[in-house]
């Protein structure tokens, strides 16, 4: 009798390590999330060293820029197209309750000074989110993605393109909002149109 495997759905295709496959969906974002991580540490160190608020203020507003950059590609693409693949509905909906919290506290961060009180506690804070939202991706979501039919190699296409127009619209030019004037247009404790669960 021929042994039963963990996960029956599992093929070539979504178990090969990433070296041996064309870079995919997830790949792209497990990489936003190193990056991330990386300036928070940054952070972390300026922040013990009491290092110059303008040093402070740079780096804090570099991540709050990526991470809203990258709550909006896995809002608007990648979180979809899970739940249309099945990915449970109680995962993606504490998914995007996650972003909506710490977006409440990029809005918080961006239009603080780095004198504020609270500016060093509030970037610890959001990283402590992140971390926390990182590690159920990958270790609960990214991979029954994987297990899942997605066509995470499409999808990154699609996440690359739109995370290269966001990046290239965060200042505001015109009369066109940037990135933090619509995370401001959604009132405290309600998810910005962009996250509202489907």
């Amino acid at each position: 009798m021929a042994a039963n495997k963990p996960y029956p759905d599992n093929t070539a295709e979504n178990t090969t390590p990433p070296k041996f496959r064309p870079p995919d969906a997830v790949d792209l974002l497990v990489a936003d999330h190193l990056a991330a991580g990386k300036i928070f540490k940054q952070y972390e160190k300026l922040a013990k060293k009491d290092a110059p608020a303008g040093q402070r203020k740079a780096l804090a507003d570099k991540v709050c820029g990526m991470l809203t950059v990258h709550t909006t590609i896995e809002e608007e693409i990648f979180y979809p197209a899970a739940r249309a693949a099945g990915i449970g509905a109680a995962m993606m909906d504490e998914a995007y309750i996650e972003h909506a919290s710490a977006n409440e506290l990029i809005v918080q961060i961006m239009l603080a000074k780095p004198t504020d009180d609270y500016f060093d506690a509030k970037v610890k804070v959001l990283g402590d989110y992140i971390e926390h939202h990182v590690m159920e991706e990958h270790t609960e979501m990214f991979p029954k993605c994987r297990r899942s039919k997605m066509d995470l190699i499409a999808l990154r296409g699609q996440l690359s393109a739109k995370k290269t127009q966001l990046e290239k619209a965060e200042q505001p030019k015109g009369d066109k909002p940037g990135l933090l004037e619509r995370l401001i247009g959604s009132p405290p404790g309600r998810l910005p149109e962009r996250a509202a669960c489907p």
